[in-house]
């Protein structure tokens, strides 16, 4: 008994959400937890509602619905038999009204802006109340926003584009926004655009499964052929399990924080 005790007092889960700026797009839901062997991927899904669902996952479209914090919370206890630790992101957050850009915006694209990989502009109307919500939601949880010092339980920010030229070692963002792809290859035919993102994905479920076990069987490559909702719904979670693994980053002290009191974004120092 002592030692299950101590085997999951050390256990930690981070819930990753790559939130949309509006309640009526899906947002991606991840939940990650570690062990003595380095950190697995338990769920991953493209929407709330398949997260919170127990139904397998399915090829329907996913809808969008307004996050419920408390019972994201339940379900990642419910699936990992431990508490989350640490609660991942990708929207703006603030301790007090989000009016304009935030310090934390401005810091990031003072260091990533050349590499492509600024911020976009919030404003109090996106995500204006959903962010608000959402951080209020977390907070009566239990998870106040962190902003510089790591206190767990937490909630944190984070931002995909940086972390993945963290975690690649790019020079730039990578290009794996499906909807931008006629941006990335202009010259391009539309099934040439698509192979080349489909190897930019590849790429990032490589790597991502080098720092947590079972990306790449959570997330094998969809059909060439298949439709732009299933394009998003994979980038949607793909997106999710970037956000668990930054906080997975921040637990193991291999993170940073940009910004100040108020907000801050967190991208890994590995």
């Amino acid at each position: 008994m002592d030692e299950y005790v101590t085997k999951h007092h050390l256990m930690k889960t981070v819930l990753g959400i790559d939130a949309a700026w509006t309640s009526r797009e899906p947002s991606g839901v991840a939940l990650v937890i570690n062990d003595v062997e380095g950190w697995w991927l338990l769920k991953v899904t493209s929407s709330y509602q398949a997260f919170l669902s127990e139904q397998p996952a399915s090829t329907a479209r996913h809808r969008g619905s307004p996050p419920d914090p408390h019972a994201l919370l339940a379900k990642s206890f419910s699936i990992a038999q431990i508490p989350v630790t640490i609660v991942a992101i990708d929207m703006p957050l603030s301790t007090g009204p989000i009016v304009g850009r935030r310090a934390s915006d401005n810091m990031i694209s003072s260091v990533y802006g050349a590499r492509h990989a600024g911020t976009h502009t919030p404003s109090a109307l996106r995500p204006g109340k959903l962010s608000d919500e959402l951080s209020a939601g977390f907070k009566q949880g239990g998870y106040p926003l962190l902003t510089s010092e790591v206190r767990v339980p937490g909630l944190i920010e984070v931002y995909p584009h940086p972390a993945l030229i963290e975690l690649s070692a790019a020079t730039r963002r990578l290009p794996y926004k499906h909807s931008k792809s006629r941006k990335y290859w202009p010259d391009d035919a539309p099934m040439g655009r698509r192979l080349k993102l489909f190897a930019t994905w590849e790429q990032i479920v490589l790597l991502l499964e080098d720092k947590v076990k079972g990306v790449a069987a959570a997330l094998p490559l969809t059909d060439l052929g298949a439709r732009a909702y299933e394009l998003k719904a994979f980038e949607d979670a793909l997106d999710a399990v970037v956000c668990a693994w930054v906080g997975a980053c921040v637990i193991d002290g291999l993170a940073r924080s940009y910004g100040d009191d108020s907000s801050a974004i967190w991208v890994p120092n590995i």
